[in-house]
């Protein structure tokens, strides 16, 4: 059947990813091939000294997603957009979305990228004997409570920006358990938030007198495959502004960007892991058992399904390397030349293939904001040099392309060498990887193993939430996701797979030795540049 037949009868399924700073859509087929792609570009404010965006800014971008695949849909078809198959939500993980028994938001919305939650982060660890990233729900919600916050008496739902898109477009409040995952510890055993934690923090909370326990609250959890609720008259509304979209669509469970990364990259059966690299780097390696004990720089999260996940995650990726390819773009401008972003990425790239593997002594840190990795609470940008290093083009754009890899690279290592943990493969996706045979040198370098690449790569996170919506209406009976990808998705599809150069590793220790002593450097700059 070709693909104007599918659209027009509907047998298809749309994936929607929020990310940090762009809100993609993808319509897909249920062999995987994308038929339509929509974009909306946007950017997180710093306000009040939270990194947020506004409620208009997040309906408004994910209706300007839709409209913008619908187009592209009659654009390249000629039919209009009425009824997919499935649709799957997704988004940014962590963070805290608050809403009052009336639906109201009644804080700001905090996204993963705030580190102002060190107290509830550290007392959580030390209570549960679990790690707590700072930038988790549970976190943020426990902070808030700390700090003596008003609105917290009149809590009635506590979700991620995943689950709250997922309740305006069915009104269930559930989430995907690896989103949930970014809330609160998950039990793999049971598929739900941990029971013994649960009661730990009832109780914790018990003293403030508050209405709600813990589970009154959350969103309820669900594993891939389950049905997560139907697209309503209002939803579909809030959605297609046109009023085109027909209601009644089945929904799969919203998920965090983890787990879609992981669904993209075929990661999600054990011993199979993945490096997500992008405004942030993370890499998640599925577990065979529980690691030995607890790291605050590794977060155990889960997959789509619940199989324990170690992640180490950087909260800083490559915002600094886009702003510097945005200075190359504005002087190449003004000296009259006509440049496009992509062709500037491309050849900023393929040039630092040819700079020093150590980057020539350079160094810089792209911190926009704090790192937890690193244990710093804010971040400071930086990049520096001594005069015997090697300054040119291809090692100032290596020096970036290696310290998006820098923090997540310390979390690897525990993994790697203090933990033992087995991958049988590694995959990456995520903008980080669009210039072929670049970014995925490095990161073969930086964890000294074969990496692949997809070439649905670059379809990312989007792609990701599309392919559960699919496989919730499209799989066997007793069909496991990590058989369905395998068998149905990743079987027909071509990807690279690149290994590790010699004098590449050697060259990424080198730097790696630099980035850690240079680490004092940046608690420095943040001491010293308060403006």
């Amino acid at each position: 059947m070709d693909a104007k037949r599918l659209i027009e009868d509907g047998k298809t399924a749309l994936g929607i990813e929020l990310g940090s700073t762009r809100i993609k859509g993808v319509l897909i087929d249920f062999k995987g091939q994308v038929l339509a792609v929509g974009i909306h570009d946007w950017e997180n404010s710093f306000v009040d000294n939270i990194w947020t965006y506004s409620l208009e800014e997040i309906h408004t971008g994910i209706r300007k997603c839709y409209s913008s695949l619908r187009e592209a849909v009659e654009k390249e078809y000629g039919v209009s957009l009425k009824k997919v198959g499935s649709i799957g939500v997704s988004a940014m993980m962590h963070g805290y979305m608050a809403l009052d028994g009336e639906g109201k938001q009644i804080a700001p919305f905090q996204t993963w990228r705030n580190t102002n939650t060190q107290k509830a982060a550290d007392e959580l660890t030390e209570m549960f004997q679990f790690n707590i990233p700072l930038r988790w729900s549970v976190a943020h919600l426990y902070q808030r409570i700390l700090d003596g916050e008003e609105h917290v008496a009149k809590l009635d739902y506590v979700a991620t920006l995943s689950a709250y898109i997922h309740w305006k477009l069915t009104g269930e409040r559930i989430i995907g358990i690896g989103d949930a995952a970014g809330m609160f510890p998950i039990d793999s055993d049971t598929l739900d938030y941990d029971q013994g934690m649960v009661e730990k923090f009832d109780a914790l909370l018990a003293p403030y007198g508050y209405s709600w326990k813990m589970r009154d609250i959350f969103p309820k959890v669900l594993v891939a495959g389950e049905n997560a609720g139907e697209l309503t008259e209002e939803g579909a509304a809030f959605l297609d502004e046109t009023g085109a979209l027909s209601a009644g669509i089945p929904l799969c469970p919203p998920e965090g960007d983890a787990g879609t990364g992981m669904t993209a990259t075929n990661s999600v059966a054990p011993r199979t892991g993945n490096v997500s690299a992008g405004t942030s780097t993370f890499a998640m390696i599925v577990l065979e058992k529980q690691l030995g004990k607890v790291y605050r720089e590794i977060d155990m999260v889960t997959t789509p399904t619940g199989f324990p996940c170690a992640m180490s995650h950087a909260n800083n990726g490559t915002s600094d390397l886009n702003a510097w390819v945005g200075l190359f773009q504005e002087f190449a401008q003004l000296m009259g030349m006509k440049a496009g972003t992509g062709e500037l990425f491309e050849k900023l790239y393929t040039n630092a293939l040819n700079g020093d593997p150590d980057c020539g002594g350079l160094l810089a840190y792209g911190y926009y904001s704090g790192e937890n990795i690193t244990m710093l609470n804010e971040g400071r940008l930086a990049f520096l040099r001594t005069a015997e290093s090697k300054f040119n083009l291809a090692n100032f754009m290596k020096v970036h392309l290696y310290t998006s890899l820098g923090a997540v690279k310390l979390g690897m290592d525990i993994l790697m060498e203090d933990e033992k943990v087995k991958v049988d493969r590694i995959m990456g996706h995520g903008g980080f990887f669009k210039t072929k045979g670049v970014g995925q040198r490095y990161l073969a370098a930086a964890v000294n193993a074969p990496v692949t690449v997809m070439d649905t790569a670059s379809e990312g996170g989007a792609w990701g939430i599309a392919l559960l919506a699919a496989y919730m209406i499209d799989k066997g009976a007793e069909e496991k996701l990590e058989d369905y990808l395998e068998n149905r998705i990743f079987g027909e599809l071509s990807g690279e797979t690149i290994n590790p150069y010699a004098e590449d590793v050697e060259g990424f220790r080198i730097f790696m030795e630099r980035y850690k002593a240079g680490l004092a450097i940046e608690k420095s700059a943040i001491e010293a540049m308060d403006w």
